[in-house]
């Protein structure tokens, strides 16, 4: 009997170049790889179509995603009204499969009449008004400011609609424990993510690196947090990686002799940035989800250096070095830069990450959850 499930993206899943992309790109493909007919259903905003999709889809369906600020005087969360679809809708209900959600942001039809009959599930990528309450903290444009406060809660109210859903597969276990205790059918199914094994180098790295998306406010505030407070105290080289930064960022940057900035790295030049970095320095203060990028360091770097939003309740804990002091920082860069990466650190790192983080196990979760 076949196994089917229809999937809504909240934007296009190619290329996988941010966070949860790359969790829906790579979920997308290991479900296909385990057995799983797949029919993709993705909004479509400043990215193109993507033929690569087809080679892991059964059917790729694109729908508009709509504009406006008339659509932020909904009650309705902008994120979720503007993903508004009557396409959408006939199409899913076309066909008795079951449906994944990613996001909140494509819940808008979760209490549809027209799916009653269909096993619901949603991906939650975060706890979205705490996500974006964080946003607003970090945000330095008033007008942006209050939109992500409006948008927080707005999200807050809007999230009782996952009462609906059969199961909530949730990116951390942090994530796991509020929705469990809230709506009582979550599974923790970790970050799906490109990496197959641990390309961990043995020896010693020749820099710091900090890696990210560049645009994004929680980025530009750990980035300008770690100039300030912990690269401008230290000589070690450091190169900071990521899309997009912007020229008042660049300009910070450039103010340092130690740092050097690599805008918008193709995918294979940012894995050998951590692969070849001594030490992966990534803090955030945003504590939801998990955050790819250290998932990344974990399977491709040397040595990693987290706070304790980074890494709490994430799994990985054992794995990273938790420094949440520019004072404890700056003394564990400068203990690690003593050290040399070895192979019982890398035999660490298989224990937890090709079992708990496999992209075909955590496949199969799912596809039990299918199955009943």
């Amino acid at each position: 009997m076949e196994t089917a499930l229809q999937l809504v993206a909240f934007n296009i899943p190619y290329p996988p170049d941010y966070g949860g992309v790359i969790d829906i790109f790579y979920k997308i493909k290991a479900l296909a790889e385990n057995g799983v007919s797949v029919y993709l259903h993705c909004f479509e905003y400043n990215r193109p179509q993507a033929v690569e999709l087809e080679k892991y889809c059964t059917k790729v369906f694109y729908y508009p995603r709509k504009y406006g600020i008339r659509y932020q005087l909904s009650t309705k969360p902008y994120i979720v009204i503007t993903r508004h679809n009557n396409q959408l809708l006939n199409n899913l209900s076309s066909k008795n499969y079951p449906i994944l959600f990613e996001g909140l942001h494509t819940c808008l039809n979760l209490e549809n009449e027209a799916l009653k009959n269909n096993t619901k599930l949603v991906r939650t990528h975060n706890v979205e008004h705490e996500y974006y309450l964080n946003l607003c903290k970090a945000e330095p444009n008033i007008f942006r400011k209050m939109f992500f406060r409006i948008e927080a809660c707005k999200l807050k109210r809007y999230e009782n609609v996952l009462k609906s859903a059969s199961h909530l597969l949730c990116i951390s276990p942090n994530d796991n424990l509020y929705f469990d205790q809230k709506f009582g059918n979550s599974h923790f199914i970790p970050a799906f993510h490109p990496f197959n094994e641990i390309k961990s180098k043995e020896g010693r790295g020749e820099y710091i690196l900090f890696h990210g998306n560049l645009s994004v406010s929680e980025n530009i505030q750990a980035v300008e947090y770690l100039i300030q407070h912990v690269f401008s105290k230290i000589s070690q080289p450091v190169i900071i990686a990521g899309k997009n930064p912007s020229e008042r960022l660049a300009h910070k940057i450039h103010k340092l002799a130690n740092i050097q900035l690599v805008s918008n790295p193709e995918n294979d030049q940012m894995e050998n940035l951590i692969q070849n970095s001594h030490i992966c320095l990534i803090p955030t203060f945003q504590d939801t989800g998990l955050k790819l990028k250290l998932l990344a360091s974990l399977f491709s770097g040397r040595f990693c250096i987290a706070n304790a939003p980074m890494i709490h309740k994430t799994g990985l804990e054992h794995l990273c070095h938790q420094a949440d002091t520019p004072e404890d920082m700056i003394a564990c860069v400068n203990e690690l830069f003593e050290l040399d990466f070895t192979s019982e650190e890398t035999e660490k790192r298989k224990l937890i990450l090709e079992d708990a983080f496999s992209n075909r196990h955590n496949a199969l979760n799912i596809v039990k959850l299918l199955k009943n």
